[in-house]
């Protein structure tokens, strides 16, 4: 994939159907393609569940993207808010008996555009994820109007998955810029060559601008 002559939004947001579709993945190999079109990339985990200290995630992105440990990655502007219970936000913050604060997630992401051409923010689990008990993943991409990424897999069920995520970023007025899709779950191929041709051919209806993209299998 030759993304040279694509215009890419400085900050995108990945998500995903769901959790383990393959985000982490799929964000450390788009931040390596991005390198390797002759820009400058970085990765942020949003927020960063299931973790003491660093984030597992930023650990993968950097072995995908070939950097190894950043000097951002050391102060923890990529990773600004990390809980220890491997939940969603909403419930990880709550066992911790802490509170998210925004803030610091806009305010490291700002840091890291000044230094960055892009930045790659990763997401926990899909759109609808709860950050608070009523606060969406969905509503702090589309406060931020940030364009989105979204993460899918071919297999069976995930056409019901694919679609209810691109009609949730529709229904949130959310600019898709691209849909990855991740093979690595390619087990039944009458079923996933189904799957990717059909929701490949929904993209290209309702979402005719957005980029299919398809990531090798890591």
């Amino acid at each position: 994939m030759n993304l040279s002559d694509v215009n890419i939004p400085p900050v995108l947001f990945v998500t995903g159907t769901g959790t383990d579709v393959g985000k982490s993945f799929a964000t450390g190999w788009l931040a390596r393609e991005i390198m390797e079109s002759g820009r400058s990339c970085i990765t942020q985990k949003m927020i960063q569940t299931g973790n003491v200290g660093n984030s597992e995630d930023i650990d993968r992105h950097r072995k995908i993207m070939g950097t190894g440990y950043l000097p951002v990655d050391d102060c923890h502007l990529t990773a600004p808010v990390i809980f220890s219970y491997p939940a969603s936000p909403h419930l990880a913050a709550k066992i911790d008996g802490k509170e998210i604060d925004l803030n610091v997630i806009d305010s490291a992401t700002e840091s890291l555009a000044r230094q960055f051409s892009h930045v790659l923010v990763e997401g926990a689990g899909g759109l609808m994820v709860p950050i608070t008990e009523d606060y969406l993943t969905a509503d702090y991409i589309s406060e931020r109007n940030l364009p989105t990424v979204a993460v899918v897999s071919g297999e069976l069920g995930s056409i019901n998955h694919a679609l209810l995520t691109l009609k949730a970023i529709e229904n949130y007025g959310i600019e898709l810029f691209a849909v990855i899709y991740n093979p690595y779950f390619d087990k039944d191929p009458v079923i996933c060559d189904d799957s990717r041709r059909y929701i490949q051919e929904w993209l290209n209806r309702h979402f005719p601008e957005s980029l299919w993209l398809e990531m090798p299998n890591l």
